[in-house]
């Protein structure tokens, strides 16, 4: 029987869209929450979680309940970036996230662009209340 590992660290690698930006070629602010948003949507579909099981064959979603993040320098229009998500704490209906945002140039050489804290909840749908995170999605964190 095969056994998944779970990486400590996600990476997903993403192109900057002219409609990433805005007039001057910059990623907006709120651009960046899109990419970590899906970095950790991806990091849950390589886990086995479609979020379309996760809502209508356990009720559940993981909904944003805090964040924090530092714009250090900004991406611009046709940037390679790479997108990371790593837990840094698993609590009982929540997961704390550490995430960056890294720009990759043609040598290959990164460089620091965002830092974040994002805090996600698992909430009931029928309900819009906080629950445990289910055994089998658990399990491949702990």
């Amino acid at each position: 029987m095969t056994q998944l590992v779970v990486s400590k660290q996600f990476t997903l690698p993403i192109r900057v869209y002219y409609e990433d930006t805005d007039a001057g070629g910059v990623v907006y602010h709120a651009g960046y929450l899109r990419f970590m948003e899906r970095a950790r949507t991806e990091w849950l579909r390589q886990l086995g979680f479609e979020q379309h099981y996760l809502m209508s064959a356990l009720n559940i979603a993981f909904a944003v309940r805090s964040l924090s993040i530092e714009y250090l320098k900004p991406a611009k229009f046709d940037d390679h970036i790479e997108v990371t998500a790593a837990i840094k704490h698993l609590g009982r209906a929540s997961i704390e996230f550490e995430q960056t945002v890294i720009r990759l140039n043609s040598q290959g050489d990164a460089e620091l662009l965002i830092t974040a804290s994002v805090k996600v909840v698992c909430v009931q749908l029928d309900k819009f209340k906080s629950t445990a995170i289910p055994h089998e999605i658990r399990s491949l964190l702990a």
